[in-house]
């Protein structure tokens, strides 16, 4: 077997997915090149506390679409990850504003290309919230169809699955959309070969090696497409209906909203901490500010145009109960928000703090710790759960391995 798989981290936050790599196999993963720069800020927290963690290879704090090609051919890249940006399709954005992969972010997506035309690595491995595959709304899938068609036309195969974390075991109900993609010429395309799209979806494939699901299809929903070969033609008029799991060869796409085969989740009550500190504990206006946001309320509201309409919005649970993974954790986590954890302990109500958003994500403790507070959360809120991809990165590995094998021990393999 090869003594290193070259890896390159695109958009790497606090290093999430080089985390997870590591902890599957550090001897393995090497990260070679990393870039992480975010325009609108002028202190670069996650890069500091990237580069804080990680002292081996290259890591860059410029944009991505400023770095030459060169960079990318100079270097002997085997797999590129990146959660690359997702504000152009989050559910936080105005649906009136909202632009896909046409917006300011959602261009970035071209710059992934552009380091896959550079380098050819063998596999992909990339993050984005799971409204993706319905972006934008007035186009559904357009915006994953282009994102297919590319990859079609780098001769890589797709597999795509929507995870949500506390179904396999973890302590966050995050939701998140995972594309693995592999060359088309390799050892493991020739493996997948001999099963059905069916069975590469339920059973044999990359993520159903990984995260298993139940092998039918919730209420029947699957569909097939073939895309068309004119990327323009599908920018412009293309739509169709992704679900949760499915694939891509050669333009062939065949999608199934699949059934998870549930693990225990960790409970939130698990992950907190024993001894914390009094600034993290609810004052009394706090605690009336959040029954308020976090009762149910109907309020007559007058839009820009002078209509007037009642915004309606249901009751949620005064705390966060702890017999439950927590909810999915934003970058306003720690602020007087709706979305924010409130955990109560010994009948006192208080927020979650770094370390316990940290652990969230199953980062090591204090990850973080050398940026502000309010970072700490911010990048948290950005943040995956890392280990989703520890699991992943053990499945590269096996794929990994058969590539080293001959071509009698493939067949033999394959019978």
């Amino acid at each position: 077997m090869k003594q290193t798989i070259n890896v390159v981290e695109l958009f790497a936050g606090v290093g999430g997915f080089r985390l997870g790599l590591e902890k599957a196999n550090k001897q393995l993963f090497k990260t070679v090149w990393a870039n992480q720069w975010e325009p609108s800020k002028k202190v670069q927290h996650a890069f500091d506390c990237y580069t804080h963690n990680f002292k081996e290879g290259y890591a860059s704090n410029e944009d991505i679409t400023s770095v030459p090609d060169e960079t990318f051919q100079n270097l002997n890249i085997d797999l590129l990850v990146g959660g690359f940006p997702c504000q152009d399709y989050s559910v936080a954005r105005s649906l009136s504003k909202e632009e896909g992969i046409k917006g300011k972010k959602g261009v970035l997506f071209w710059d992934i290309k552009r380091v896959l035309e550079n380098s050819h690595p063998k596999y992909v491995l990339l993050e984005n919230v799971d409204r993706l595959l319905k972006s934008p709304s007035k186009q559904r899938g357009r915006d994953f169809a282009v994102m297919l068609a590319t990859f079609r036309d780098l001769n890589y195969i797709v597999e795509w699955r929507v995870i949500n974390a506390a179904e396999y075991g973890h302590a966050q109900r995050r939701r998140r959309v995972f594309i693995f993609a592999y060359k088309e010429n390799l050892d493991f395309a020739k493996k997948q070969s001999v099963h059905s799209q069916d069975e590469l979806i339920y059973e044999k494939g990359f993520f159903a090696q990984t995260f298993p699901v139940q092998r039918e299809a919730y209420k029947n929903r699957r569909m097939s497409v073939t895309l068309p070969e004119d990327i323009v033609d599908i920018s412009d008029n293309f739509s169709f209906e992704f679900h949760l799991a499915g694939r891509m060869e050669k333009g062939n796409v065949h999608t199934i909203h699949t059934i998870p085969q549930l693990q225990r989740a960790i409970p939130l009550g698990e992950i907190l901490e024993n001894e914390v500190d009094e600034k993290y504990y609810l004052t009394e206006a706090q605690i009336e500010k959040f029954a308020y946001l976090r009762g149910p309320k109907k309020i007559e509201r007058t839009s820009a145009d002078g209509h007037k309409y009642i915004f309606s919005e249901g009751g949620m649970s005064p705390v966060d109960d702890l017999a439950l993974p927590g909810r999915t954790m934003l970058t306003s986590e720690a602020s007087v928000n709706r979305s924010t954890h409130i955990v109560e302990i010994d009948g006192r109500k208080r927020f979650l703090t770094p370390v316990e958003c940290e652990r969230l994500n199953s980062f090591p403790d204090n990850w973080t710790a050398n940026i502000p507070e309010r970072m700490r959360y911010f990048t948290m809120g950005n943040a995956l759960v890392v280990n989703l991809v520890k699991d992943m990165a053990k499945t590269i590995e096996k794929i990994e391995s058969l590539e080293q094998v001959t071509d009698t021990q493939l067949e033999l393999h394959l019978n």
